[in-house]
């Protein structure tokens, strides 16, 4: 390793007149470390609520940058009181994040620290025969007014929701997803989350929307699943037990009454998010369609 970095230094050297500093093995490696921690640190930064909050950071840093632009003393005066407490503040707004990082690093194996868990480009997320049990199932779960509430995971994992329900590891299907939410069994009441190919958890806690644009005539069932987009990209199927109609919501927003290809086709642009959208139009509530 180290006589090829020499190569290629005197090859610069000799055909560029560049002269570029001395690179060890040790530099190398510690490259690779840096880049390494650096990754897996946007990796839990994208996949949790952490970045909802550095974004509130961002916005109050800009403020006081136009504070300082103006001159706006008072606020200025503040903002130096505020920086002093700033770390303090941020440790405890981010603990339970913090937390959770730490647990899942003390979980992980000495093998698994280099594997680096890429989605290839173009890869799908979830096979075909995924979307056909879901739909199927929600559709007839529908004809009888059985009530489902089910969470399909995108780029953001829900984590953090799937510790409230009860741990599975089950692939989708339509039986599996009927059983399931049937009325007076242990699983029916809460939500599912779907990661892939697989159910990973049930009976799961959805926060609820205090979006006061929603229709008053939405249940807790629907609120929980506008809820729970507000919060993360995922998509979330939810069947009325009163009218057996299915919705969707996504992005903070809900589609009502949707029929089977329009489920299939909002399910097909998670499943391969480098298909083209059609600009399909729908009516929803809460948001612009």
């Amino acid at each position: 390793m180290v006589d090829f970095v020499n190569a290629v230094d005197a090859f610069i050297d000799d055909y560029f007149n560049v002269n570029i500093p001395d690179v060890s093995i040790t530099d190398v490696i510690e490259i690779f470390i840096i880049a390494y921690f650096v990754y897996h640190l946007l990796v839990w930064v994208k996949n949790s609520r952490v970045w909802m909050l550095i974004r509130g950071v961002i916005f109050i840093m800009l403020f006081f940058v136009l504070a300082a632009i103006f001159q706006m003393n008072t606020i200025l005066w503040l903002g130096e009181r505020f920086v002093s407490v700033a770390v303090t503040v941020l440790i405890v707004v981010f603990q339970p994040e913090l937390r959770r990082a730490l647990e899942q690093i003390g979980r992980r194996k000495i093998t698994s620290l280099f594997t680096w868990n890429l989605l290839k480009p173009g890869a799908k997320k979830f096979d075909d025969s995924t979307i056909t049990g879901m739909v199927s199932a929600c559709y007839e779960m529908g004809a009888v007014k059985t009530g489902a509430l089910i969470v399909v995971e995108n780029d953001m994992q829900l984590t953090e929701f799937e510790r409230t329900g009860i741990s599975l590891d089950a692939l989708v299907t339509r039986q599996l997803l009927i059983n399931i939410f049937e009325k007076n069994t242990p699983l029916h009441d809460g939500a599912v989350i779907v990661r892939g190919d697989r159910v990973v958890s049930a009976t799961c806690y959805l926060p609820l929307s205090d979006n006061m644009a929603l229709s008053k005539d939405l249940g807790t069932r629907h609120r929980a699943a506008v809820g729970i987009s507000e919060v993360s990209d995922s998509l979330t199927i939810v069947v009325s037990e009163e009218t057996g109609t299915v919705s969707y919501a996504r992005e903070g927003r809900i589609v009502r009454d949707v029929k089977e290809d329009e489920l299939i086709a909002e399910l097909k642009r998670i499943q391969n998010p480098d298909v083209e959208e059609d600009g399909t139009a729908h009516t929803s509530e809460g948001g612009m369609a």
